[in-house]
């Protein structure tokens, strides 16, 4: 009688499909983001300001400090806002032909509540990412 793969085989010899109960229990990289909840368990323990991460889980325990998001979301986030602001600006400069202080005054705002909004979620979702892959710095192995 041939051998029958029970349920939890995987085609990749070595590896297992069985669910890891306690991966299903973590929060989605989106929930984290946008809720500001902690990876490991949930809580809405991630930010202690408006794009500060806290030092550490309340709830858990989880060490925050030790996830290297860096300047990385600043950057791009400033990069896609402001061309999406060039953008505007230019049409509503060709359609409306508004005074350049009105541009500047309805602009400036916008630009700073979109960057630093979207930061927020930014590195909530990298630092999600980090934790879910379990990524570090990486490292020359001593020889």
């Amino acid at each position: 009688m041939p051998w029958v793969c029970p349920s939890t085989c995987s085609p990749i010899p070595g590896a297992s499909v069985a669910p890891d109960p306690v991966a299903s229990s973590r929060p989605a990289p989106l929930d984290v983001a946008l809720k500001g909840l902690c990876p490991r368990c949930g809580a809405r323990t991630l930010f202690a300001g408006m794009t500060k991460f806290a030092d550490r889980c309340a709830a858990c325990g989880l060490e925050l400090t030790r996830f290297n998001v860096g300047d990385g979301p600043a950057a791009f986030l400033t990069l896609i806002v402001g061309g999406l602001l060039v953008g505007v600006a230019v049409t509503l400069q060709l359609t409306v032909e508004p005074p350049l202080w009105l541009l500047a005054l309805i602009l400036v705002p916008l630009a700073a509540v979109a960057v630093t909004g979207s930061l927020r979620v930014a590195k909530g979702a990298l630092l999600a990412f980090e934790y879910r892959n379990s990524a570090h710095e990486g490292r020359i192995a001593d020889e």
